[in-house]
C-alpha cells in the first residue's frame, strides 16, 4: 500500500518511522483505557504527530474478541494508523501482525516491551521478557517479517532492575532485525513510574544504535522539557505519555516548540489555558467518547477518571470536584461546568509537573527462576505460554478452535453456597468466573460436555479453584460467556459438601465477595 505521510506543513524535525515522514517528532505514548480513539483524536487536533492505540493483546486480536476488534477501529482523520501489539508468543505476534497488515488497519504497528504490570511481567510479559534474549528476537523477527512494508517499531524500558540491564542488547537486536524504531523508557520495571528518568541511558542506546531512529520517553512534562531531552541526549524524537493526561493542548506546545527550535515559527507560542478552556476541552472529549463507545452512559463513566488530571492547579471547589467525578451524561457535564467561572486565569505550577501514576520502587513480580539465565527453559515455556491469556481484555477459556455452548444461566442454576458471590447482584457486575483451573482446562476445555470427558484427570481442589469477580458493567456479552464457564464448571464437579466447604474457605473467593 501507499503510505500517506503525516506531512501538511513544513517539517520541524527529521523523524522517520520507516517510509512515513513526521512533521512533528512528537508520539502519543499508547496508555492502557486512555489512548482510545477519542483521546487520539482529541490530541490529533491540538497539533502534529504519530498517535499510538492503547496496548492491545495479540492473542484477542486473532481470537478477534469484541473488545480487541473495538480497541483497533480509527477514524478517517488519523493519517497514520498506530496499533500497539503486546505478546509473548512468537506465532500470535506474526498472525496479529499478519491480520493487521492483511485487512489494511495499520500503517504503523509498534511491540509493547516496557509494560511494569505485575500481572503482565509474573508471566513473563512486558519488560520481562527482553531479558530472554532469544524469545526477544525472534518476536522481532517473526513481526518484522510478518509486516512487510508496514513499519514496525518497539517500546521498551531499561531492563527489569539495575542488576538485569537490557535495553543496549535488545535495541541492538531489534536493529538488526529490521524494526524502523526503538523506543526507550529510561527507567527499569523495578522503577516502575517512581523517580526520575534516566535520560542518560536515552544517550547510550542512541550511540549504540546508528542505523534507526531513537526515541526518548519518560519525564516529558511540558515542550521544554522535550526539548531539552532531545537537545541532552540526541534522541530522533520524543514519546508523551503521563505528561498529556487532562492536557491534550500539550501537543500544541509541542507542535510551536519545535517549529520554533526549526526556525519555521516565532517564539511565545505556549498554551496557558483558562478555566474556560479546559472546560471546553473537557467537553470535546466526552463528545468524542460518546461517538467511540457509542454509549453516553458508558463514555460518561469512562471520562470520569480524568476530572482530577484536566483540573490539577484550579480553583475549582470540592463539591464540584466530587460531582465532575460521577459524571453521568454530556448534558450533566455542561450543568456542572456552568458553575464554574471560566475566565479564571491559568494557575501557573499549580498545574504542572508529574501527573498520573507514581508510586515507589517496588521489586518485579517475575516467574520463578526468572533471573536464574537468560534463555527460557522448558518450565518456563509453559507460563510464557499463558501470559496473553491473563493480560487479554478478551475471553481466557476461549480458543479458536472451541465454541461455547449457547445456554441460558439463571440464579437457580447456581449452588447456594456460589450465589453469594455469583449472584448477589443479577447483572453483570455479580458476575464471577473460574478463571485459572490449570491453563490447559481453562483454555481448551470450556464448555460441560467437553469437560465430561476429561473427568478422570480432573485436577486436585486446590488447585481448581482461582475465582475472579468482573465488574464487566458495559460488556453484557463478556459476563454472559463467564457465566457459562461458572455453569459448565458447577455442573461438571459439584458436590454439595465438598464444593461448598471449598467455596466457603478460598481466599479467593473471600476477595471476589468485596467487589
Amino acid at each position: 500500500m501507499t503510505m500517506t505521510s503525516v506531512k501538511t506543513g513544513a517539517r520541524a524535525g527529521n523523524l522517520n518511522i520507516g517510509p512515513i515522514e513526521v512533521e512533528v517528532p512528537v508520539v502519543l505514548a499508547p496508555m492502557a483505557g486512555i489512548t482510545n480513539m477519542a483521546y487520539r483524536r482529541l490530541c490529533r487536533e491540538q497539533g502534529a504527530g504519530i498517535f499510538v492505540s492503547e496496548m492491545i493483546t495479540s492473542r484477542a486480536l486473532v481470537e478477534r474478541t469484541p473488545g480487541s476488534m473495538h480497541l483497533i477501529q480509527t477514524h478517517p482523520s488519523e493519517q497514520v494508523r498506530s496499533i500497539q501489539l503486546y505478546g509473548v508468543a512468537p506465532k500470535t505476534v506474526r498472525e496479529a501482525v499478519t491480520m493487521l497488515v492483511a485487512e489494511d488497519r495499520a500503517d504503523h504497528i509498534d511491540l509493547n516491551f516496557g509494560c511494569p504490570v505485575p500481572k503482565v511481567t509474573r508471566k513473563g510479559g512486558g519488560s520481562a521478557l527482553p531479558w530472554k534474549h532469544s524469545l526477544f528476537r525472534e518476536i522481532v523477527q517473526e513481526a518484522v517479517k510478518a509486516a512487510g512494508d508496514i513499519p514496525l517499531t518497539i517500546k521498551m524500558r531499561k531492563g527489569i532492575d539495575a542488576d538485569h540491564l537490557t535495553f543496549i542488547e535488545a535495541g541492538k537486536a531489534a536493529e538488526d532485525a529490521g524494526v524502523a524504531a526503538v523506543t526507550l523508557h529510561a527507567r527499569t520495571a523495578s522503577e516502575y513510574y517512581s523517580g526520575h528518568a534516566d535520560w542518560n541511558a536515552i544517550t547510550q542506546l542512541k550511540e549504540a544504535v546508528t542505523s534507526i531512529p531513537v526515541l526518548g520517553n519518560g519525564d516529558i512534562w511540558s515542550a521544554d522539557d522535550a526539548i531539552r531531552m532531545m537537545d541532552q541526549t540526541g534522541c530522533d524524537g520524543v514519546v508523551v505519555g503521563r505528561g498529556c493526561l487532562g492536557r491534550p493542548w500539550l501537543f500544541a506546545e509541542l507542535d510551536a516548540a519545535f517549529r520554533e527550535r526549526a526556525g519555521i515559527q516565532e517564539p511565545g507560542n505556549r498554551i496557558e489555558p483558562t478555566l474556560g478552556y479546559v472546560a471546553q476541552t473537557l467537553r470535546r472529549h466526552l463528545e468524542l467518547s460518546i461517538e467511540f463507545f457509542d454509549s453516553e452512559e458508558h463514555a460518561s463513566r469512562d471520562i470520569r477518571k480524568h476530572m482530577a488530571w484536566y483540573f490539577k492547579g484550579y480553583p475549582v471547589g470540592g463539591d464540584v470536584r466530587a460531582q465532575l467525578a460521577q459524571v453521568s451524561s454530556l448534558q450533566h457535564l455542561d450543568d456542572l461546568l456552568g458553575q464554574l467561572d471560566w475566565a479564571t486565569p491559568y494557575p501557573g505550577a499549580g498545574a504542572e509537573g508529574q501527573r498520573g501514576r507514581q508510586g515507589s520502587p517496588k521489586r518485579p513480580s517475575l516467574p520463578d527462576k526468572w533471573l536464574e539465565s537468560q534463555e527460557l527453559s522448558a518450565a518456563e515455556q509453559e507460563v510464557v505460554a499463558h501470559a496473553e491469556i491473563d493480560a487479554s481484555g478478551g475471553q481466557p477459556w476461549l480458543t479458536t478452535s472451541t465454541k461455547l455452548h449457547p445456554f441460558r444461566l439463571l440464579p437457580r442454576d447456581i449452588p447456594s453456597s456460589m450465589q453469594s458471590v455469583c449472584c448477589k447482584k443479577p447483572t453483570p457486575r455479580g458476575a464471577v468466573i473460574l478463571h485459572e483451573i490449570g491453563h490447559a482446562w481453562c483454555t481448551r476445555v470450556p464448555c460441560a460436555d467437553s469437560l465430561r470427558k476429561h473427568r478422570s484427570s480432573a485436577p486436585p481442589q486446590d488447585s481448581i479453584l482461582r475465582v475472579i469477580a468482573s465488574p464487566t458493567h458495559s460488556k453484557l456479552h463478556r459476563s454472559a460467556e463467564k457465566l457459562r464457564v461458572v455453569y459448565a464448571w458447577i455442573r461438571m464437579w459439584w458436590t454439595p459438601r465438598a464444593w461448598r466447604m471449598t467455596l466457603a474457605t478460598h481466599p479467593l473467593v473471600t476477595t471476589g465477595k468485596k467487589h
